[in-house]
């Protein structure tokens, strides 16, 4: 069976020029960020493909981008007898990989990871320049001040969280970050 890997980190990506043009019988599309594995189609995928199957991947950074994660992906499916095929970077692993494939994977791999690390040091780059500029006022606070005192005043008095995380319109974390000794009367959501 040929089956498709597509991710994309926001909802506005468009994930049809991923596979286009690439004949699939099931296709596993996640809508999250490459920096980790924790991805429900990614996970479903690895336990739907069989020995003999064939998972295709637009290109190495769609699957992981980390070296780590991507080594070990590619393994745990190599293992179970799946074949990997990254359509951009036209390589194939199959788990009889030659050493000149196993480099290449490294290799295209770190490039992947330096890549990552190129736009977290360009967004926090970009964050410190707005700062300066006073232009960048960080997130806004879930609650008003006179909110967040009274949900510690009700939550010192027994109300459960998930409660007041409700009527607050917040979630649980957020009841759990206003409650915390060192957060400020007016914390906002971390």
């Amino acid at each position: 069976m040929r089956v498709g890997y597509v991710r994309v980190s926001t909802v506005e990506q468009n994930t049809v020029r991923q596979l286009d043009g690439i004949e699939v019988e099931r296709t596993f599309t996640d809508t999250a960020s490459g920096k980790d594995t924790a991805r429900p189609q990614l996970d479903e995928l690895i336990a739907f493909v069989r020995a003999g199957d064939t998972v295709l991947v637009h290109s190495m950074d769609r699957l992981a981008r980390n070296l780590d994660d991507l080594r070990r992906l590619v393994r745990t499916l190599t293992s179970k007898g799946v074949r990997v095929e990254f359509l951009k970077e036209n390589l194939t692993f199959t788990g009889d990989d030659s050493p000149m494939a196993t480099l290449l994977l490294s290799v295209m791999g770190a490039f992947a990871e330096f890549e990552r690390a190129l736009i977290l040091e360009r967004q926090r780059e970009g964050i410190a320049a707005a700062k300066a500029r006073g232009a960048y006022t960080g997130r806004k606070p879930a609650l008003t001040t006179a909110q967040a005192d009274q949900l510690r005043e009700r939550a010192a008095a027994g109300e459960r969280k998930a409660d007041l995380a409700r009527e607050y319109g917040v979630s649980r974390e957020t009841v759990y970050t206003y409650l915390r000794p060192t957060a400020p009367a007016g914390a906002p959501v971390a």
